[in-house]
């Protein structure tokens, strides 16, 4: 008997991208191995200016035909707006099939979260290829570890899938190679940064490298199909172990296009440069904060003379960087953000970005907004504008700084395009009232 299964990606849309992201290209490439699972592939930018709910809504209808079927979404916290309505609109349309939730919203989230979406069945945590395939090939009978019932969210448990089997969306041609392409070498992150999703409810993230057979595969199919833009994924970049074997593959197929990676100050080391150097490569460092009761509050420990020493190190290297800092942190006052914009501008970093904090489902910080005093803004994706160390008025003043720093350095160097607000979006007076897909976060 064959079960039928509409997947539907609700992205968060960039004028490069391809078609499909890299986790629904992720989840279809697992699910076409299973040979009693039909899949109907749906996918949207819910920011696109075209964008309608109910459109995604006759979608799914279309592609149901009216039979029981499974549905499979990927919750964010930019399409969370578009989820609370489409579930319920389902049900009131005469849908009967089973109703599947995964991503950030879900993974990250305790015990309890069938009670946000009363109108989905299933909910997966954690990585969702194996999970999803093997749930729905059985027709639902089976509860592989990560998936729970409506009624019976008992456990935060995440779905682990195997790496070493899983199959490539680039290499099975389900993700086609194009001008931009968002790439993955590894899984996880062993770091507990409390704003950040890399990490399972409760726990660090098992962090895991994907097989270096598929890596290399991939990096010929990447080196010969002319993409000029790479993007990698990994949180942590420079944590591979495989990650100078990798970058020099690179260079040794030829690749000459622009390669964007995520890393940390802490791990960089000379023969890392070394292997950059015969590549186009962008390094991107999260630093958030050189203060240490701001560092202490998000869990996010700096050690700023291995910090100088590895500036030291890229200064002469000539190879391009930037640094990105958080604003909006709790025990963060206005000047001590200037202070942190000031030190990277004082050791030469020429493009600084600064970001607002956002609270994410399930983080550390977003369970601890109470301690900081954290008000949010009442926008699509909310971001922290008030806590006990800054009001909303002070936190206009990072904002505007924040956007100069962005003036100062274009054009915009979107090695993997963070989402930032603009002015605009955020009201005058704060409102006093992010895995069926990958989240990345540095």
């Amino acid at each position: 008997m064959t079960a039928h299964l509409v997947v539907l990606s609700l992205d968060w849309g960039r004028a490069k991208d391809p078609s499909l992201s890299l986790g629904h290209a992720s989840l279809l490439a697992r699910l076409a191995v299973e040979p009693s699972v039909q899949v109907t592939s749906l996918s949207f930018a819910v920011n696109a200016p075209t964008f309608c709910k109910e459109s995604v809504l006759a979608a799914i209808l279309d592609a149901t035909g009216g039979r029981a079927a499974f549905v499979a979404i990927g919750a964010f916290i930019w399409n969370e707006p578009v989820i609370r309505w489409l579930l319920p609109a389902l049900r009131r349309a005469g849908f009967t099939g089973r109703i599947i939730l995964g991503g950030p919203q879900v993974s990250f989230s305790p015990i309890g979260v069938d009670a946000l979406y009363p109108d989905a069945d299933v909910f997966i945590r954690g990585y969702a290829e194996d999970a999803l395939a093997d749930f729905v090939a059985s027709d639902g009978a089976l509860l592989p570890l990560g998936v729970t019932l409506r009624g019976a969210d008992h456990s935060a448990h995440s779905a682990r899938p195997d790496l070493a089997d899983l199959p490539s969306p680039l290499l099975t041609g389900v993700l086609r190679p194009s001008a931009f392409l968002r790439w993955e070498a590894q899984r996880g992150c062993p770091y507990s940064c409390s704003f950040c999703q890399h990490r399972e409810s409760g726990s660090r993230m098992r962090f895991g490298v994907l097989p270096q057979g598929r890596v290399l595969r991939e990096l010929q199919v990447i080196a010969s199909a002319g993409v000029k833009d790479l993007a990698v994924l990994d949180p942590v970049f420079n944590i591979n172990p495989h990650a100078e074997a990798i970058l020099r593959t690179l260079a040794d197929l030829g690749y000459r296009g622009r390669v964007s990676l995520q890393c940390r100050f802490e791990l960089l080391t000379a023969s890392f440069l070394d292997a950059c150097s015969g590549l186009d490569v962008h390094l991107e460092f999260g630093l958030q904060t050189i203060h240490e009761r701001e560092m202490r509050a998000i869990g996010r420990p700096n050690n700023l003379v291995k910090v100088d020493a590895a500036l030291g190190m890229l200064r002469a290297s000539c190879i391009p960087f930037e640094v990105s800092l958080i604003y909006g942190l709790p025990e963060q006052t206005l000047d001590s953000f200037r202070a942190s914009v000031d030190w990277c501008h004082q050791r030469g970093v020429s493009v600084v970005r600064a970001f607002p904090l956002m609270l994410l489902r399930g983080t550390a910080l977003e369970q601890e907004r109470e301690r900081w005093k954290l008000v949010e803004s009442n926008d699509a994706i909310p971001v922290v504008t008030q806590s006990s160390s800054f009001t909303h008025a002070e936190w206009l003043q990072m904002h505007n700084l924040a956007d100069n720093l962005e003036v100062a350095t274009r054009p915009r160097t979107e090695g993997h395009g963070r989402i930032k607000p603009s002015v605009a979006s955020v009201p005058a007076e704060p409102d006093a009232s992010n895995q069926l897909v990958r989240v990345r976060g540095t």
